[in-house]
């Protein structure tokens, strides 16, 4: 038995310094040295083990089972769900259907800057409600550079236009994590997050617009990005406070898209732009370069349309497509969202998956709070038929006979996601149980206890924090998982909503995304672009700063009597 201790030195600030070594360990190896991210994530690790034993006096057998645990949840329901979406992924791919719908976003306009929106923001976080970890940005990079955006520009608005699905993506990824290690049940996290992140991703077309086109692109497509950001806005809201969760990102691109379709019937743009120097009618040529693996190894997707380095009109007119394919190019999603609406809503499939639903306490680990409570962190909930992998493997594999991959071709490419994501399964693995061991030592809980030395300005650093988890890991995931709990901690010690801040958390991180190295090698190496990630980053870091700024800014008012009536 282990009873947390949340200040072993009676100092506060010196005991908040130790205990964020591992962080500190992690963020350092990641963003300043650049280490490949699963072993700056063993590093974390370890040295979170160590701190916990030989400052907090847990035994080691207890760490050791906390790790084990952590590693556990980070395989299922996490990697479990990754794996899931990635296979969907690449099985349209293989069937062809991935051109269709990029194809479907094209015919809608002849306008570059409408497609931008339309591909980036909406089509992104299609590909961002199942299969996060960069995919949406290494995807719809190539599809913007076949339509004839400059690389530059490609890679800059499909790493922001990111930021607004990445809260729930992955099916809910980020949320389930947050609610793990907050104990707070994931819908009421879902429905707090969505009433932040609806209001932060109405921000984000009218970014777009500015970075394609600046001024001249704002005055003459505003209604496009009022429109693409008060429909996406709205969807989150309303799904997330209202439907499920995990499909949040699909319903509010769903309904993004369909509002921009019914501006562009009644006012269409004046005319198309001239792209500008450098861009001229074609895609620059560039020197053919590898793609990278990424980090999180999930942007090694095959490009959805020609090459890069390929000479293609500006604003291609698209083949029209059959209906027929149409149909099935889309039925994945649909299927998904019809699987999760049985599993979510209150009847007899809900209640039969729920009755299969198993919760233990994880062998040989006992902890007990300061308080002399045991802690919740220490039940593992395995919920394997409801899970959101499992509903993604039933999908696939029923979309597999509907896109017509033959049987033999849909295991190879289970095969084929299943080495995609073997650095990301690692990664996240021992992010989870890195986290595990700093909230059952007690670890969180010290840097809780100091930051709410700030008192009710801490609601202001809330969202900084998660911002800069994300910007250093790349996930918004990991970032709950290391930030959850002492944002929670925090609160409850400057009196403000424990709720709130959890969900402030998660929803500043997802500015982070913008900044993360792993997101600008992405996208660097999908437009043929590697080397100058950099530049990339100083096309966005000032954007995501403010966007970050108008949410702790929100985030501060809703810990007071003027917007509280927004938190649960």
């Amino acid at each position: 038995m282990y009873r947390q201790i949340t200040d072993p030195l009676d100092h506060p600030a010196l005991t908040a310094l130790l205990a964020a070594t591992p962080l500190l360990v992690l963020l350092v190896l990641l963003g300043v040295l650049r280490v490949k991210a699963y072993w700056a994530a063993l590093a974390g690790l370890a040295t979170a083990v160590v701190t916990a034993v030989a400052v907090y006096g847990m035994p080691a057998g207890q760490a050791a089972l906390g790790a084990a645990e952590g590693a556990a949840f980070g395989l299922f329901p996490i990697v479990w769900i990754v794996l899931g979406a990635v296979w969907i992924n690449r099985l349209q791919r293989a069937s062809g259907r991935d051109a269709v719908i990029s194809r479907t976003f094209a015919r809608l306009s002849d306008d570059p800057r409408v497609q931008a929106v339309l591909i980036a923001f909406c089509f992104g976080a299609m590909i961002e409600s199942l299969s996060g970890f960069g995919t949406p940005i290494a995807v719809t990079s190539v599809i913007l550079v076949g339509l004839g955006q400059p690389p530059l520009k490609a890679a800059a608005i499909a790493t922001f236009a990111n930021t607004a699905p990445a809260a729930f993506g992955s099916v809910g990824n980020p949320i389930q994590a947050l609610a793990k290690v907050t104990s707070y049940p994931a819908a009421e996290l879902g429905a707090m997050v969505g009433r932040q992140s609806a209001v932060i991703a109405f921000l984000v077309p009218f970014v777009l617009l500015f970075i394609l086109d600046g001024r001249r692109g704002l005055r003459e497509l505003w209604p496009v990005a009022l429109a693409a950001g008060a429909g996406f806005g709205a969807g989150q809201y309303l799904c997330s406070n209202h439907l499920a969760y995990q499909l949040t990102d699909l319903v509010a691109a769903l309904v993004s898209a369909g509002a921009v379709i019914l501006v562009l019937r009644v006012r269409r743009p004046p005319h198309p732009p001239d792209p500008g120097p450098g861009a001229g009618s074609r895609a620059p040529r560039l020197p053919a370069q590898p793609e990278p693996e990424p980090a999180f190894a999930l942007a090694a997707a095959a490009p959805l349309v020609p090459s890069p380095v390929a000479d293609v009109p500006s604003a291609p007119v698209p083949p029209v497509d059959h209906r027929r394919e149409v149909l099935r190019a889309y039925f994945p999603y649909a299927l998904l969202t019809l699987l999760f609406s049985l599993v979510s809503y209150d009847g007899p499939v809900a209640r039969f998956v729920d009755a299969q639903d198993v919760s233990f306490t994880w062998p040989g680990l006992h902890v007990m709070s300061a308080s002399g409570r045991p802690v919740a962190i220490a039940t593992f909930d395995f919920g394997w038929l409801g899970a959101a992998g499992t509903l993604l493997l039933l999908t696939g594999v029923v979309s597999a006979r509907v896109l017509r991959v033959p049987a033999r071709r849909a295991l190879r490419c289970y095969g084929e996601a299943l080495r995609q994501i073997r650095w990301a399964a690692l990664t996240v693995s021992c992010v989870l149980a890195l986290s595990y061991v700093m909230n059952l030592a007690g670890m969180a809980v010290s840097l809780g206890v100091w930051l709410a030395g700030a008192g009710r300005l801490f609601a202001l650093l809330s969202g900084l924090l998660g911002w800069f988890g994300v910007a250093l890991t790349g996930s918004d995931t990991s970032s709950n998982a290391l930030f959850g709990a002492m944002q929670v901690t925090a609160a409850q010690h400057v009196g403000i909503s424990p709720l709130l801040a959890a969900a402030t958390n998660s929803t500043g991180g997802v500015q982070g995304k913008a900044a993360a190295m792993q997101n600008l090698v992405i996208a660097a190496g999908a437009v043929g672009l590697t080397g100058r990630e950099g530049d990339i980053l100083r096309k966005v870091i000032g954007w995501s700063l403010a966007v970050l700024t108008v949410l702790c800014v929100i985030a501060w008012l809703q810990s007071t009597s003027v917007l509280g009536w927004m938190v649960p």
